[in-house]
């Protein structure tokens, strides 16, 4: 059985690995039924300026696309065992950015893993906890 990711989500960024500066807080509101999947993103960088992202898709491997941050991502949403996987693609001016972030939820059900392989961020993970 696939995990459910709904709930609201809070970084634990003292137990994550972030590449570049991190932010100064993070925070996920999750909306997940078993083919969609709805986020909305609350960032707080370390300057104090503050980004709400939002982010939706099916999970049945389709392109979908999604403004973020006056960018236009393509991502693929599905199961790669009992990980999503979102697997996106962002145009940056001159380059092209791959990202490739695996969801899990940990044995104790309030931690959400998303951590990057093989992808431009190869080697972040965040630890999210579980808001009560």
């Amino acid at each position: 059985m696939n995990p459910n990711f709904n709930g609201i989500w809070k970084a634990d960024l003292q137990r994550s690995r972030l590449l570049g500066p991190g932010p100064k807080s993070f925070a996920m509101s999750i909306t997940h039924s078993d083919t969609d999947l709805s986020t909305k993103m609350e960032i707080t960088l370390q300057d104090g300026a503050e980004h709400q992202i939002f982010f939706k898709g099916s999970i049945n491997g389709e392109e979908v696309t999604n403004d973020v941050l006056g960018q236009q991502w393509r991502s693929r949403l599905q199961w790669a065992g009992s990980e999503l996987l979102i697997d996106s693609r962002v145009s940056t001016g001159t380059e092209e950015r791959h990202f490739r972030d695996f969801w899990s939820i940990a044995e104790d059900g309030r931690t959400l893993i998303m951590e990057h392989r093989d992808d431009d961020l190869k080697g972040q993970i965040t630890f999210l906890e579980k808001e009560p």
